[in-house]
């Protein structure tokens, strides 16, 4: 629900989608038939070890399996992303920086390229900076999840406290996926920040009829119940954040305000 919470692992999922091919196209188990296509293949059998070291814990395997993709071919950009994403997890932002722009560089119009370094840069807390990869990506007609760029545009905004805009960009999201349960709860979010309560509740039970359940949401029913001044109702939502959620932040917040 949070911006930290994107889709940066999921990027590890669609950088190597069509991963471990060779030279005959995507599935094909033809060789290779020219240097440039054993360039290509040894970056895609690299890239797919790295991301799968990666998922295992193994980050300084998937290093070395991502660095030899990148010297198969420095312009695959799958191995670009993934290496970007390993950046972030060891907490290198410059280097991760140097990668996502990298992807950008070799298919500029593209729009997971283009998205993930948005979503990068809004993490910073560059969100003027990451507004044009948003709408770059948003500009591509072959891009398969623009609700998705909608929605992680929308979350930036909100965390300029640009709530007008992040309000646009969730309705555009929704527009695009009804059931798209990032920009539902982030529309009750910036609903509820904004002081309208009811039409925030309306989008929560949206968000709630999608069988999703978290602590960040079950806190924002309570705070929307709390501000419509329904106490039972909000202390519903209490109790079950407590007893599903004990230890997150959002059942700490509750906690800590209840002391006041």
């Amino acid at each position: 629900m949070r911006l930290d919470r994107w889709g940066m692992v999921a990027a590890l999922a669609f950088a190597c989608a069509g991963c471990v091919t060779t030279g005959g196209g995507p599935g094909s188990n033809l060789k290779p038939d020219s240097k440039a296509d054993e360039r290509r293949h040894g970056a895609e059998v690299h890239t797919e070890l790295g991301r799968r070291y990666m998922e295992q814990g193994n980050l300084e395997g998937a290093m070395d399996k991502l660095n030899k993709a990148i010297q198969f071919d420095p312009n695959f950009a799958p191995a670009r992303t993934v290496l970007a994403v390993l950046y972030e997890r060891i907490k290198d932002p410059a280097n991760a920086e140097l990668n996502y722009r990298k992807a950008v560089e070799i298919d500029p119009k593209k729009g997971d390229a283009n998205n993930n370094l948005a979503v990068f840069l809004c993490q910073q807390g560059r969100a003027a900076d990451a507004k044009p990869y948003f709408d770059r990506a948003l500009a591509d007609p072959f891009y398969g999840t623009p609700d998705v760029a909608l929605s992680n545009a929308g979350t930036c905004a909100l965390k300029a406290q640009d709530y007008d805009g992040a309000e646009a960009y969730f309705r555009k999201a929704l527009e695009r996926n009804p059931n798209n349960g990032d920009a539902l709860f982030q529309m009750a979010n910036v609903l509820y920040l904004k002081n309208d309560a009811f039409r925030a509740r309306a989008f929560l039970q949206r968000f709630e009829a999608l069988g999703v359940d978290s602590p960040d949401a079950l806190k924002l029913g309570h705070d929307i119940e709390l501000r419509l001044g329904n106490g039972e109702v909000a202390q519903d939502y209490a109790k079950r954040l407590r007893a599903k959620f004990p230890d997150s932040d959002p059942a700490h917040a509750l906690e800590a305000t209840a002391r006041q």
